[in-house]
């Protein structure tokens, strides 16, 4: 396309066509006067016409000029080697373990579909291409659904971060993923436990095995988190004054094993009070666990921890989950998970009329907004109530009454 020429220490030569794509090639002189070669692939979408190639290669030829003057873009480097560059020098080194093995299974999918792009090939319309497609039947292999929506953000998320460590390292010159938008999806409703489903299931586990009764009550009373949960040692507790203290977290990875580490974030790190019922539930269980090591003698694995199997190893990470879901198919309860405990106190909290300060101390947020960003409907519903009890309290709700009956 056109004759060779030079703009600005920059040789352009003629764009060449490679099968489907097209390539454009540069000579950049660099500080001792030598040539170093650059050149950037653009592959025109589907359905464009030549016309429209034509303006849109043009305008392709002039946005690597550009880049190349300012000296950054790295057009050789695909993005599954961007992706394991951004492993390797920031997200090993800044990453907790839980995150990082949840990163590396997104980069998997994202690498089977963008992984063999360059970066001057990863655009803002083939990115969104792909998130779209995340939305679309079928896009959850197990299942045949559409990824859900906090899923595709997960996926997004990740592209961007990489894209906007090549930003930092000069490789590009901005962050496609800034013009992608996430598809709405269908907003799923948390399933969380009422009251009364509640109370069934806590008298039920009276005639569960002592250490997931005391799990469960305890889970059902503070909201912990499960990794929170399973972290706990006995050294935690002070059984004078009810006060449990969380400062490290229990997980399992496919990559790590399972392995103790800091909690989630600095707010997570707090103290709680308990009522008497966990207390004594607590001291049972340590007591049983001093009967087991007595009579298990060598066969004992002596841990400190709170919640441990029959003989002392750190309790699975999936097994409370298996547990319960079984124990409640057994005794005919509503089985919502884990986390639906979580859920279950954020919402007692909120309606017991706590302030939003309180609620996210309590759950170990980091910052009050993450707690209405989560519970904002639960708020706006105790608002609604807060509004009818001053009504009642005030008599405007019988004015309101006496004013319908005369306009009848």
């Amino acid at each position: 396309r056109g004759m060779p020429c030079i703009i600005g220490g920059i040789h352009l030569a003629s764009t060449r066509k490679r099968g489907d794509a097209y390539q454009i090639r540069a000579l950049i002189k660099d500080e001792n006067g030598n040539y170093i070669s650059k050149s950037k692939t653009w592959k025109p979408e589907k359905g464009m016409t030549e016309r429209q190639i034509k303006k849109e290669l043009e305008r392709q030829e002039v946005l690597f000029e550009k880049q190349c003057k300012e000296g950054v873009v790295d057009s050789s480097i695909k993005v599954k080697e961007l992706s394991d560059l951004w492993f390797e020098e920031y997200a090993k080194l800044n990453l907790k373990n839980t995150t990082l093995d949840k990163l590396y299974i997104v980069s998997e999918r994202v690498n089977n579909a963008l992984g063999e792009l360059k970066l001057d090939e990863l655009t803002a319309r083939r990115i969104q291409t792909y998130i779209n497609s995340l939305a679309k039947e079928g896009a959850n292999m197990k299942t045949g659904t559409p990824l859900a929506q906090k899923t595709i953000k997960n996926h997004l998320g990740y592209i961007s971060n990489i894209l906007g460590y090549a930003v930092k390292m000069d490789m590009i010159k901005e962050n496609p993923c800034r013009k992608v938008t996430v598809p709405k999806g269908e907003q799923k409703e948390k399933q969380i436990y009422s009251l009364d489903e509640m109370l069934a299931l806590l008298a039920a586990l009276d005639k569960a095995p002592l250490r997931y009764k005391t799990f469960f009550y305890l889970l059902a009373y503070s909201g912990l988190r499960k990794s929170e949960m399973l972290g706990l040692e006995w050294s935690d507790i002070n059984f004078d004054t009810g006060v449990i203290s969380i400062s490290r977290t229990s997980h399992h990875t496919t990559r790590h094993g399972t392995y103790t580490d800091t909690t989630k974030t600095k707010g997570s790190r707090r103290s709680i009070k308990v009522s008497e019922k966990i207390v004594d539930l607590l001291k049972q269980l340590k007591a049983e666990q001093k009967e087991k090591a007595a009579m298990y003698g060598s066969k004992w694995v002596m841990t400190n921890r709170v919640f441990t199997d029959e003989f002392g190893n750190l309790m699975g990470y999936g097994a409370p989950y298996d547990w319960l879901k079984k124990f409640c198919k057994r005794n005919s309860l509503p089985f919502y998970g884990i986390h639906s405990f979580r859920h279950f106190v954020a919402s007692a909290l909120i309606n017991g009329g706590l302030d939003v300060t309180t609620v996210s101390r309590t759950l170990g947020h980091s910052n009050s907004s993450t707690t209405l960003n989560i519970y904002s409907h639960m708020f706006q519903s105790a608002q609604a109530k807060a509004a009818e009890v001053m009504d009642g309290a005030l008599g405007f709700d019988r004015e309101k009454q006496v004013t319908n009956n005369y306009d009848k």
